[in-house]
């Protein structure tokens, strides 16, 4: 865990009070993450949550499982990216792609949402996420090679979403800091929370 990210996480919390989003979010990824109830048992209590996406995985309902039973004892909130079903099966929140809601059910609870383009942060923000995950922030081993919004371009878009913004992609201690504190409520990160 990226020791940095955890002091910049720990200050965020304080400024923010007692009831608020978590800071630190990480985000499960079969590839980089094979074990993310490892990486979650570790995680901050109070201050972080998970953001289940292992989507194609075989096991993906029992690693849910795990996960939530870590984030209930550890006081970590726990959303599902695009599955209502498996939320409300593990009362986690749910994780909006692109600000859309994964089918007609909804769910009570949290809700945030990924985002690339100022559209995608306003239908999140229509569809009633807490927070949007505008990404990628900075260049990224998730996607390597693509381009990166950077530290002027990330907030300006987080300046006109209509609802808290987090950061993801290629966060770390150090680029989280390129970016406002104003504009940056948390951060979403796979690596440096792992």
């Amino acid at each position: 865990m990226d020791l940095k990210l955890l002091a910049w996480g720990r200050a965020a919390a304080r400024r923010s009070g007692p009831g608020a989003l978590p800071v630190l979010w990480l985000f499960t990824d079969a590839d980089r993450l094979p074990d993310p109830v490892a990486a979650a048992a570790r995680l901050p209590k109070g201050i972080a949550g998970v953001v289940l996406r292992h989507d194609s995985h075989p096991d993906r309902v029992a690693i849910g499982r795990d996960l939530a039973r870590i984030c209930r004892a550890r006081r970590l909130a726990l959303v599902v990216a695009g599955d209502v079903r498996l939320a409300a099966a593990l009362g986690a929140g749910v994780h909006l792609r692109g600000g859309r809601w994964p089918g007609p059910l909804r769910r009570p609870g949290i809700v945030t949402s990924s985002a690339h383009t100022l559209p995608d942060l306003r239908r999140a923000a229509r569809n009633g996420a807490s927070i949007a995950f505008l990404s990628p922030a900075f260049a990224t081993a998730s996607h390597p090679g693509e381009p990166a919004l950077g530290a002027c371009r990330w907030p300006s878009l987080a300046a006109h979403a209509g609802l808290p913004v987090a950061a993801l992609g290629g966060l770390d201690g150090d680029s989280v800091r390129r970016l406002p504190r104003g504009r940056c409520h948390a951060v979403g990160a796979i690596g440096a929370l792992a």
